[in-house]
């Protein structure tokens, strides 16, 4: 159901004398469930509307006729509800977080239409069948899917839900009927890993093109896993195992089908694949090919400055950044010191104490504990002009980290007011670099 809340002079919603407050609960017979049927169905020239008069309650069906993709002229009260998560995996991450954090954190989304809209990964194991067939009328395509293996047992067992099994009728309905997936597996070690995640991958690979690929992503460990599903973090041997599978998976589909995590990369010592791996970085939110496409950008734009370009005055550049990405921004860092002049970049990695050490990503940092290490850093005697700061440590469209901690309360605390933010990514040489450009 849709409740109008603005209607535009001269429209079609207009015409046909519809008011604010009135519901649109019908297209074609189909109920309206959300904003998705609203906008499918502005593709189309000719359907009906079913509408509820606020004021007296009738339900009147209305033949609507249209240019295609013609708007109606009618706004929507927000709906802030979701389709939240049924399952109890054994890998959760909500379920390691620290009591104390901002609520939305703790809520588990597994909403089909936000995969659709956002991106976001799916389980689908509270898809009913209604909502099966929605998604391929709606033609809500492409998809994210969490499939982690396509073992129904292994399935159940892992996310601890007895509707888990499905996955694989799921996905021979979605991808015959027309939807485009992408899908990712958590490993967890010695479980879906190994000759699971073959068994998985080739399952998966019959649907291509409609399943487009696999990522292959680690399992997040914090330090809050008493009393949970014991789970082992990967090391550098399991890394280069999971990268030689991965390899020999993909010569044998012939494509590059199953995209492992940059972490796999970090933790084996072996070098980033090229971008052209990654095809249109279709999965890049979720650690896939993050760090090749940030090479690639960084080096171009270094190669485009002027053969010897020196800042008017010098200025020391300290960039933030969590364990696993260290060595990249050092690789960079020493590029730019020979590269410009009066320029010095220094890298801060900062070690995740909030969550525990083994979470390395950079965008788990919390304010706390860059606070922390800065501090320690200038008790090391050493100074900056600027701090850089990956705008992935801190809240959309809002300037606090996941600790609670304002941007502003970090500056008050370190007596230090020159904090930049880089919003293009979790590495900062995209900020020092665009500036620099500005100055060309």
């Amino acid at each position: 159901m849709l409740k109008i809340t603005k209607i535009k002079g001269g429209s079609i919603a207009k015409e046909l004398g519809l008011e604010v407050g009135d519901e649109i609960l019908a297209f074609d017979g189909y109920p309206c469930e959300d904003e998705l049927d609203y906008l499918y169905y502005l593709e189309s020239e000719n359907f009906t509307m079913t509408v509820k008069d606020h004021r007296t309650g009738e339900e009147v069906t209305a033949e609507i006729e249209k240019e295609e993709g013609e708007d109606l002229g009618v706004e929507f009260e927000k709906n802030t509800s979701i389709r939240t998560c049924h399952n109890r995996c054994v890998f959760c991450f909500v379920d390691q977080m620290p009591k104390g954090m901002r609520e939305s954190l703790y809520v588990k989304d597994d909403d089909y239409g936000m995969s659709f809209s956002c991106g976001n990964f799916v389980t689908l194991t509270n898809l009913s069948e209604e909502g099966l067939e929605r998604i391929i009328r709606l033609k809500l395509s492409p998809l994210y899917v969490s499939v982690h293996t396509m073992n129904p047992e292994l399935r159940v067992k892992l996310l601890r839900n007895r509707f888990a099994g499905k996955i694989v009728e799921q996905i021979d309905r979605l991808a015959k009927g027309g939807i485009e997936l992408h899908c990712q597996a958590v490993l967890v070690p010695h479980e879906n890993d190994g000759e699971e995640l073959a068994y998985t991958a080739r399952k998966l690979f019959s649907y291509y093109p409609m399943v487009r690929d696999l990522a292959c992503v680690p399992t997040g460990i914090t330090k809050y896993r008493e009393g949970l599903f014991p789970i082992s973090d990967v090391d550098g041997e399991y890394s280069k195992k999971l990268l030689d599978l991965v390899d020999e998976l993909n010569a044998e589909f012939g494509v590059n089908f199953l995209l492992p995590a940059d972490e796999y990369f970090v933790k084996a010592g072996r070098p980033f694949k090229e971008e052209n791996f990654y095809g249109d970085f279709e999965q890049i939110e979720n650690g896939i090919g993050m760090t090749s496409k940030f090479l690639s950008e960084a080096r171009f734009a270094l190669d485009e400055l002027p053969a010897s370009f020196t800042l008017p005055t010098a200025k020391k550049s300290l960039i933030i950044s969590g364990v696993s990405a260290t060595e990249i921004n050092r690789q960079l860092a020493e590029e730019c010191a020979k590269k410009i002049g009066n320029l010095s970049v220094d890298v801060l990695p900062v070690v995740n104490d909030f969550f525990g050490p083994t979470v390395t990503c950079t965008g788990l940092l919390t304010g706390r504990d860059i606070c922390l290490a800065v501090e320690q850093y200038r008790q090391n005697g050493h100074t900056m002009d600027e701090i850089i700061l990956p705008g992935n440590t801190l809240k959309e469209f809002e300037d606090v980290f996941l600790c609670g901690m304002t941007l502003d309360a970090l500056k008050e605390k370190l007596q230090f007011k020159n904090i930049r933010i880089n919003r293009e990514g979790g590495y900062g040489f995209v900020d020092i670099l665009s500036t620099i450009d500005e100055r060309i």
